[in-house]
């Protein structure tokens, strides 16, 4: 086989398909309704097939126009809601009760016959060299799969040995033209009615998009990811990307993507804005965690190791609709409940938007905020009522963990718990039970109003009640596990080492775009002074070294000239190298070794800028109160009026959120898990230890 020519990979993928379930024939292309971007011959033969007393109404009705009516009909419905909708939900049509459906997603109890004879039914094609334009009868796209005669996939293919992916998706970007200038809109490639995803793939990668734009198309990564890196492993069988059509287009995997998957975004007026498509590694992730739970059963854990910019919360939201959905063999719903813990803002109302997206059905999902009386007592009564899915936040979670255990003992119910990289303060009785499981500069932070994340909370439960039997399947989301979380949620490796049972490694996510490499950016002060001081070192004499000399360096840490002088270096470097990024709207971040610390930055900094006129808002960032006489003569809180006085009641990650808010102080807070993405710089001026570090 001659590899550098285009049309021997098209026609590698589409033998392949054509013999796992897909239709295909040499000429498909010229039975394409150009006009209406549908592939009428398998639209009305599905409908004849699944609903034939409907299609006999319609013929009755319509004679031999029927086939012009309904392409003009499904169409505009295309147009108006969206293929993702009409696939969903059908078309309605003058005449008929019910909409004609145009598709049989299989549901989570899969056990009516005819059900199961109409998923059956579905037709699904690749076509070769689809002449799709109404603007330009020569422009062709390599693959285009339907479902019924809908077009819901594009594909520019690449070979690897002339061009690559970067070449596919150049030509979506400016020869793809949604909506010419002067002419009609695509119907394959307009949004929302147009395909579902593009993808362009080559021999080595494959890149996708849910919403071409010509030039400002943005396309994803959509590989499996090499030995922790970016792209893909070679593939000692064949072609690097062939899981693309060897597993993700298999038939049952691309019926349930378009089924359970994709998400439509919609404005306030309910119109699709975007789409949400699962990258491979969200996709993968869930699909194992699934899979292991039905051949194990309940009472596993699990620990799904994800980098920022990994897009967790929507791999949250469809490992809670899963496994809320998910029933054994003897059709036998596994979980009562599946409980989220989160401080995701966003979380809860993905989960409302992504399941009324799959179901149209409210009330699925149980918020607990507090605002109808106690949390306790909202928790109890939706667990009691057995909601499908209960989001609480870390402050309930250990009351929630209490709850279900309880539960699972007594009356032999079984929950899934999904711990999210929430992080809250801890003291008293429950923070002491804590030490064993942090490291001394972590226990240290949090006597200091440090925080904690979920997944530590999670292990403490664990190693308390190490006998949860089956009525608890944990699954904690983490972007950093520490040791004991690997120790307590982590599988045998084939090193004897416990392992994560599935990762997506922050070297992907760098290497992918989504992250930035911290390290790449980093500047000591000494080597940033030497650089400023023509090769000059910067000695620091005193060390650290005895209980009496910290307290010494502590009291000079604190000393109003020290930080004076730390303000000063900070707020001129950010001005200078940092704010200007991002045109102008670049924010920072300032983390500090204590709380007292963090108080006496925040009444320095602003009293410099204020001394300097620079329009830069600062906020402070800090668990519990702070009593530092020396600043203000009351105990002060995060949120004091005295600290942050814009902050009036909000949260505080949201109020940074404003464009006037350039500068965010913390003291253990934030560190490891804050999502802003102007956040362009951070100065630290601490000892970073455990995961911080």
């Amino acid at each position: 086989m001659n590899l550098h020519q285009e049309h021997h990979f098209e026609r590698e993928i589409c033998a392949h398909l054509a013999s796992h379930g897909w239709l295909h024939a040499e000429g498909d292309a010229a039975r394409f309704d150009r006009a209406h971007g549908l592939y009428m011959p398998d639209l009305l033969d599905w409908l004849g097939a699944t609903q034939p007393q409907a299609m006999e109404k319609l013929r009755n009705t319509h004679g031999a126009s029927l086939a012009g009516v309904l392409a003009e009909r499904v169409r505009k419905n295309l147009n108006e809601r969206g293929t993702l909708d009409v696939l969903r939900r059908g078309v309605e049509m003058l005449g008929l009760r019910e909409p004609l459906a145009l598709a049989q997603f299989k549901p989570a109890l899969a056990i009516n016959p005819e059900t199961q004879a109409r998923h059956a039914a579905n037709r699904l094609r690749v076509v070769q060299q689809v002449g799709h334009s109404p603007n330009n009868p020569k422009e062709e796209l390599d693959l285009v799969l339907f479902l019924n005669g809908i077009a819901v996939a594009t594909a520019e293919l690449k070979s690897a040995f002339t061009q690559d992916v970067q070449d596919a998706v150049d030509q979506y970007r400016f020869d793809r033209n949604p909506q010419p200038i002067g002419g009609q809109a695509e119907p394959l490639l307009a949004f929302p009615g147009g395909a579902l995803v593009h993808f362009a793939v080559s021999q080595r990668e494959v890149m996708m998009s849910t919403r071409l734009a010509g030039k400002a198309t943005q396309f994803l990564p959509f590989n499996r990811g090499n030995a922790g890196g970016a792209g893909n492993a070679p593939n000692p069988q064949g072609f690097a990307t062939a899981y693309l059509w060897e597993e993700v287009w298999a038939r049952e995997s691309w019926l349930d993507i378009l089924h359970r998957y994709l998400i439509a975004k919609r404005d306030d007026k309910k119109r699709v804005q975007s789409l949400i498509f699962p990258r491979y590694h969200q996709l993968d992730a869930t699909r194992r965690l699934v899979a292991d739970v039905l051949e194990h059963g309940p009472g596993q854990r699990y620990l799904i190791q994800h980098s920022a910019g990994s897009g967790k919360t929507n791999s949250i939201a469809w490992t809670a609709h899963f496994l809320a959905d998910l029933h054994d063999a003897q059709h036998r719903k596994l979980f009562d409940s599946v409980l989220v813990v989160s401080d995701r803002n966003v979380l809860d109302a993905q989960l409302q938007e992504a399941i009324f997206d799959f179901e149209r059905t409210t009330g699925v999902v149980a918020s607990i905020t507090g605002e109808h009386g106690s949390k306790s007592a909202q928790l109890s009564q939706a667990l009691k009522d057995g909601k499908k899915i209960i989001v609480c936040t870390i402050q309930t979670f250990p009351f929630a963990l209490e709850e279900v255990q309880r539960l699972a003992a007594t009356e032999g119910k079984r929950f899934a718990v999904i711990a999210d990289e929430a992080h809250s303060s801890q003291t008293g009785e429950s923070a002491s039970k804590l030490k064993q499981l942090l490291s001394a500069t972590e226990w240290a932070e949090l006597q200091d109003g440090g925080e904690i994340d979920t997944e530590v909370l999670l292990a403490a439960q664990m190693e308390a009640r190490a006998n949860a039997g089956k009525g608890l399947t944990t699954i904690a989301f983490t972007a950093t596990p520490k040791g004991k979380t690997l120790e307590l949620f982590g599988r045998t490796g084939p090193d004897g080492l416990p392992q994560p049972f599935h990762v997506y490694s922050m070297r992907q996510a760098i290497e992918e775009g989504f992250i930035l490499d911290v390290l790449r950016n980093y500047t000591s002060y000494k080597l940033a002074f030497k650089l400023a001081h023509d090769g000059q070192e910067w000695d620091e004499t005193q060390v650290e070294r005895s209980a009496a000399l910290k307290g010494i360096m502590q009291w000079v840490r604190l000393h109003p000239y020290n930080i004076a002088s730390k303000v000063q270096v900070v707020v001129e470097h950010y001005r200078e190298n940092v704010q200007p990024l991002l045109a102008g709207r670049a924010k920072a971040m300032v983390v500090v070794g204590s709380r007292k610390e963090a108080v006496r930055w925040q009444k320095a900094i602003r009293a410099y800028i204020e001394r300097q006129g620079y329009p830069l808002g600062v906020l402070v960032a800090f668990s519990g109160e702070v009593l530092d006489e020396d600043s203000y003569p009351e105990a002060v809180t995060e949120s004091s009026a005295l600290l942050n006085p814009g902050l009036k009641g909000r949260d505080i990650r949201e109020v940074f959120k404003e464009p006037e808010h350039r500068l965010l102080l913390v003291a253990n807070k934030f560190q490891t898990g804050f999502d802003q993405p102007l956040l362009c710089g951070m100065y630290v001026d601490k000892m970073l230890g455990g995961i911080q570090a």
